[in-house]
Formats: structure tokens, C-alpha cells, sequence
């Protein structure tokens, strides 16, 4: 049936984009599948470095780009803002003793980082990303260029507004001022976490597509009309791995959906500016998958003169809590932090910072921060679900999804309130179960196991497992096999560093 759809849009846009127009042209319609989704951040490194346009300070990033946990140094610095914490424990946690003796040290360290990192309230039990208002603001180097893409949500030009490459006045993207130097959402198309999305997207985790259709010229028409929502079909790609075009999509008219009135003239098309717009939004694992929801939201498209092809931007207000959970707890906020040098907690006080929208009259803040997006689009025939459906679901991972939602709404309430959380089970948060089975090599690892905080939780085994990670021990010791198996431990040394008190 998505076959003969496609035969019969075909047939329509063959009649569009063919030889002559007619003199009353008929109705039209025209479907894109997007190829690369990204927060819609710009690079000014400079001329000549050797890696132009990656994460080398340029014009927007003069304090250069984050480097958070970087090495030793600087993980030993985070820890040492927690009075409650002794010195040889900080100097342990940096640069833990006897690491050159255990199967992975580099994996070792790792989480013995992403537990303390976990850990730095005012006090040593409360979790660090699930109550990032609890720690002292680690700082986040922020965009200070005036160059910025993205709208005008606020019809407004003020002297904090970003200025657009061709000049127009009153940008509203506060998030790119927020996280346009974070290493990671920082590169000249090769940001590390645009990669993985974008990677993620292709190999099918979900599809975003755009139906456009109108009643004049498809490149000139001043009653078009623009739906984007989430397809249940994976993106089809080409021999070389690039997106290939004329594929048929279905698009579901479901949650992430919007119907928006446009213009195109000289085929720019500019959407209507809506209270709310319901897309798919950026991710890289499946709990993360879901509705986007921007306030004030628009879109704008570049469609090519041949209409296989264009690019845009989608802008709004997003709801600030949202973009912190959805970056943070993908995984847990210790392991993304570690991995890609960014700091949770810097990050959330730079989103509340430069929150600039969606006031909330309650609290006397702003809930939203203004957004924009870039989007890549291929040619695509996106044709309605032959039935009613909703966006299918993946039953494997539907338990850790809703402990992402349920660890989200944790953030939320502590955020609100500053009543500290505890973190809802479900979750790899602090290292749960991950470092008891990585330090078992270690000569100091008692130190760690008493030191270092971590939640408990019912049903956890002898070795500290939490009963939704059945599997974890086995994956865990996979990943060790590939190390090659530590030296004998002289049981002297053994006795000193476990005798170590904190």
C-alpha cells in the first residue's frame, strides 16, 4: 500500500516540478525526510589552526570550550570544592593507588570518577545530577560572539540578541550562548554528540519527516501548508551511507506532530509562529526519544531549485529542566560528563542563567529557553499511516525508559522545590553496581567502598547489583577480558591500602 501511495505522489509531483506550469497551477505537494537534526551552534575558530571549526576558542568562545574532567588535575579540583571530603580523599579519587595493577585501569578510573562526581552536595549523600541546584556552580564557559542562527521569537530587538549572518536583528538563542562552548555540542558538523544523534537517527532509533503542499507555484506560494512529525519507517540510506532519496515515509499525526500554515517565495518558506510545536526531538539512546514541545515555535526551509533537497532551521522556547534531563540522564550524568568533558552541573546553572522565556508568574522565572535547530533534508514521498497507529515502542527497553521519565521528573521537583531527591530506581546513576564490580582488582578498593557514597536500593545482590541490572556482571566482566589479567598483588601492599582510613 506505501508502494501505491508512493506511485500516486509521484505521479502528483511529476506534474509539479515537470517541464511547464500550467497557467492555474494545481495542487502540489512536496516530502523531505530529515537527514541531520542539531542544535543549530556556530564555530569561529581561526583561520589556519589545523582542525578549523572544531573545539578551538574562536570569536563566540574567546574563554575556550569546556574541559571539564579532562585528566586528573581537574577532577581532583571538582572534588576538592566539598569541605566534607579529606584531602587523601581527594587525592585518592584523582589518582587512584595501586590503578596500574587492575584489569582496565582506564575503565576503573573512570567510574571511581563517576561515583565521586556524583557526589558533590553540601552534603556527601546527596546525588549530584539529580539535584544539581545542591553543588556549587562549577562555572561554564559561555558564547560570548554576537553572531548567532536561529528567530525573532519575541518580535523584540534587545541588546542581548543574537545578529544573523545576513544581518537580521533580534536573534532570540539563548541556549547556544548557554552551550555553545560545551566540547561536546562543539564542531564545525563533527560535534561529538551531533555525531552520535545524528548516527543514532540513521541506523533507525527514529525518523523525523516534512510534508509540505500547496495550491500555486511550489517554489511561490503564499498559502502553503507544513507538517513535521515522527515516522515509524528507519531512514533508508545508499550504498555510501548517505540518506537516499525518494523513499516513502509515513508520517503518524500522533504526539510528535504539528500542521503549520506557511509562505514560500522563491522557495524560502517561513511557517506561522505557533503556541506549540510538537516534533521528535534530538536523541541518541531510546529512553531519550520523544516530544520536543516548543513554545512559540517555527519553522523555516531553504528548499533547492529542484526540489530533492533543503535546509532550515526550527526554532521556539524549550523548556530548560527538559534539555538538561534529556542531555544528562541518556546514560547517567557522571558517565556523559567523564566521556565527553562536559559538566552537568555548570551546565544546568547556565540554562538557568539565560532562561529568557516562558515566564512563569508563580516563581518569578522563566521556564523556557529560546532554541533553534538545523535541519538537513532529503527527498522523500511522506504518505499517511494506512490505519490509525501510535509511535511503536521498543518492550526491551520501555523499563529503562520510564526510569529516565521518572528520574526527569526527580530533577524537576528537587529544582523546584530544593528539596533534595533521591534518585528512582532503574537508573545507572552514580555508578550503581558498576564500580563494586571494577575495583575488585584494586589494592585500595576497600578505601573506595567505604569512602565513596552511593545509594541503596531493595533487591540488590551480594556484590551491590540492583536487580535491573541482571545482566551487568557478565557485561562487565566481558569488557575485562579484553584487559590482560593484573599482576600478583605482594600482600603487603594489599594490607596498606586497605588499611587506609579516609
Amino acid at each position: 500500500m506505501i508502494l501505491k501511495h508512493r506511485l500516486l505522489v509521484s505521479a502528483i509531483s511529476l506534474a509539479v516540478f515537470g517541464a511547464a506550469q500550467p497557467a492555474n497551477a494545481a495542487p502540489w505537494v512536496k516530502g523531505f525526510v530529515v537527514s541531520s537534526y542539531e542544535y543549530s551552534f556556530r564555530y569561529g575558530g581561526r583561520a589556519g589552526f589545523t582542525r578549523e571549526g572544531e573545539i578551538e576558542p574562536g570569536v563566540d568562545c574567546r574563554h575556550g570550550s569546556s574541559t571539564h574532567f579532562a585528566d586528573d588535575t581537574r577532577t581532583k579540583h571538582a572534588v576538592a570544592q566539598q569541605k566534607w571530603r579529606s584531602q587523601q580523599e581527594v587525592d585518592w579519587i584523582a589518582a587512584p593507588p595501586g590503578l596500574e595493577k587492575v584489569r582496565g585501569p582506564n575503565l576503573t578510573r573512570f567510574f571511581i570518577w563517576d561515583r565521586a562526581l556524583s557526589h558533590r552536595g553540601y552534603k556527601k549523600e546527596i546525588e549530584t545530577y539529580v539535584n544539581p541546584f545542591a553543588a556549587e556552580d562549577p562555572g561554564q564557559p559561555e558564547v560570548t560572539g554576537r553572531i548567532g542562527d536561529g528567530f525573532n521569537l519575541d518580535g523584540k530587538i534587545k541588546n542581548t540578541d543574537f545578529v544573523s549572518a545576513e544581518g537580521e536583528q533580534g536573534i532570540d538563542h539563548a541556549l547556544y550562548r548557554a552551550w555553545g562552548c560545551d566540547a561536546p555540542w562543539r564542531g564545525n558538523g563533527n560535534a561529538t554528540l551531533h555525531l552520535r544523534a545524528n548516527d543514532k537517527m540513521h541506523d533507525g532509533l527514529y525518523t523525523v519527516v516534512i510534508r509540505v503542499t500547496g495550491n500555486k507555484d511550489p517554489m511561490n506560494d503564499d498559502n502553503a501548508m507544513v507538517e513535521i512529525g515522527y515516522s515509524p519507517d528507519k531512514i533508508v540510506r545508499d550504498a555510501r551511507a548517505n540518506v537516499a532519496t525518494d523513499y516513502s515515509y509515513r508520517i503518524l499525526q500522533t504526539q510528535m506532530y504539528t500542521r503549520l500554515k506557511a509562505t514560500i517565495r522563491n522557495g524560502v518558506l517561513e511557517t506561522e509562529q505557533v503556541d506549540r510545536l510538537h516534533v521528535p526531538r534530538i536523541a541518541w539512546f531510546y529512553d531519550q526519544v520523544g516530544d520536543a514541545n516548543f513554545s512559540n515555535g517555527r519553522i523555516r526551509l531553504n528548499i533547492a531549485a529542484d526540489g530533492q533537497s533543503a535546509t532550515g532551521l526550527m526554532g521556539g522556547y524549550r523548556n530548560w529542566r527538559d534539555l538538561y534531563a534529556e542531555n544528562t540522564f541518556a546514560q547517567d550524568g557522571g558517565q556523559q560528563g567523564i566521556r565527553e568533558h562536559e559538566d552537568h552541573v555548570a551546565l544546568y546553572y547556565a540554562l538557568r542563567r539565560n532562561a529568557d522565556g516562558m515566564y512563569n508568574a508563580k516563581t518569578n522565572r522563566f521556564d523556557g529557553i529560546s532554541s533553534a535547530y538545523r535541519l538537513k533534508l532529503s527527498s522523500a514521498y511522506v504518505v499517511d499511516a494506512e490505519k490509525g497507529m501510535d509511535v511503536p515502542k521498543l518492550l526491551a527497553e520501555e523499563d529503562r525508559k520510564q526510569a529516565f521519565e521518572e528520574t526527569r521528573l526527580a530533577m524537576i521537583k528537587g529544582a523546584d522545590t530544593r528539596v533534595p531527591q533521591l534518585v528512582p530506581p532503574g537508573t545507572s546513576e552514580a555508578a550503581v553496581g558498576i564500580m563494586e564490580i571494577l575495583v575488585v582488582d584494586l589494592p585500595s578498593k576497600d578505601f573506595f567502598l567505604k569512602t565513596l557514597y552511593r545509594q541503596r536500593y531493595a533487591g540488590e545482590d551480594e556484590n551491590g547489583i540492583p536487580p535491573w541490572m541482571p545482566d551487568l556482571q557478565k557485561r562487565m566482566k566481558e569488557e575485562l577480558a579484553r584487559n590482560p589479567a593484573p599482576p600478583p598483588k605482594p600482600q603487603q601492599e594489599a594490607r596498606e591500602y586497605g588499611s587506609a582510613t579516609p
